[in-house]
């Protein structure tokens, strides 16, 4: 652990989530679980089996399950936006939706890619709202220049879905050492889909690790199962 994980530096959400897990409740457009009852029901069974924090997608989803429990709740919206690939909490009027909802911590992309908006008005956004700003970011560079604007925490999240960001099967756990090793607090979240990847990933340094698609997402697990078998 670096100095910054001290508790006592932390602010109250995060320190409420160290050394802890968070699932992400999500569910793709399309999906049969994308009904905001879905994600309460999933959210109470992830609660239930010891989740410490919740991150979703909705201004929608976050109040309907900031409504069943007081934990950190990280929210964000996706939405695609003409001219850039940003598609996480693009703008300073989402960051505000999910702030509004009932959201502790806001998550926005930080990457370097083409943006709408800055990483620093995102981020003066969610504290103009009361929230914390968590930087999504891809690279050690991006996380460097996340807390340079003022971010709160950044998280892995984006590692794998830039141009510039190793493209694996696994967590990026390179980039979770080097954040560790530049004494950054960062959340560990992508690719992370097994019991034992959580807890290497949470070994590296992490403040806390989040897990999405192999715990909420049958559909997906159902399709690496398929795959392995080659009957897709």
């Amino acid at each position: 652990m670096t100095e910054q994980l001290n508790p006592s530096a932390l602010p109250a959400a995060l320190t409420r989530l160290l050394g802890q897990l968070v699932v992400s409740v999500q569910a793709d457009d399309g999906s049969p679980l994308r009904e905001v009852a879905h994600i309460v029901a999933m959210s109470r069974a992830a609660l239930l089996g010891g989740a410490a924090g919740l991150r979703l997608r909705s201004a929608e989803d976050i109040r309907a399950v900031r409504a069943i429990t007081g934990v950190p709740i990280i929210g964000l919206t996706k939405q695609a936006h003409p001219g850039t690939d940003v598609y996480i909490t693009a703008t300073p009027q989402e960051v505000h939706e999910v702030a509004a909802a009932g959201a502790d911590i806001v998550a926005f992309d930080g990457t370097d890619l083409p943006r709408p908006h800055s990483v620093a008005e995102l981020v003066a956004a969610a504290h103009a709202a009361g929230a914390l700003a968590m930087a999504d970011i891809s690279t050690l560079a991006e996380a460097r220049a996340a807390y340079a604007a003022g971010a709160d925490i950044v998280g892995t999240t984006m590692s794998g879905y830039t141009p510039h960001s190793p493209q694996q099967a696994g967590p990026d756990l390179a980039l979770m050492e080097a954040l560790a090793a530049a004494g950054l607090p960062f959340v560990a979240e992508g690719r992370i889909n097994s019991p034992e990847l959580a807890a290497i990933a949470l070994q590296t340094g992490a403040l806390c690790v989040v897990v999405g698609s192999a715990i909420t997402r049958p559909d997906h697990v159902t399709r690496w199962f398929a795959e392995a078998l080659g009957i897709r």
